[in-house]
């Protein structure tokens, strides 16, 4: 009869963990709330340091897919170095 209590209690404190781990990681970066002007700017200056060019044209796909790749490299760094 202890048994299935103590279920209960883990399942319940389970789903808390879980449940507050992705609240956590929800507030770090949420793509759902609008961007403001500041923020779309200080992307495109980022991504243009990484080396995308928008009126390159001819290797679009191929240095937009570049600078993602460099610029998500720098946002895990500086978030892992902030934790």
């Amino acid at each position: 009869m202890k048994l299935i209590p103590r279920m209960v209690l883990g399942a319940l404190i389970g789903v808390a963990a879980v449940s507050s781990a992705f609240a956590q990681t929800s507030r770090v970066y949420d793509q759902n709330t609008p961007k403001t002007r500041a923020e779309v700017k200080a992307d495109l200056v980022e991504w243009r340091k990484a080396g995308y060019d928008p009126l390159d044209w001819i290797n679009y796909p191929a240095n937009a897919i570049a600078a993602g790749r460099i610029v998500a490299q720098h946002r895990a760094e500086s978030q892992s170095t902030q934790q």
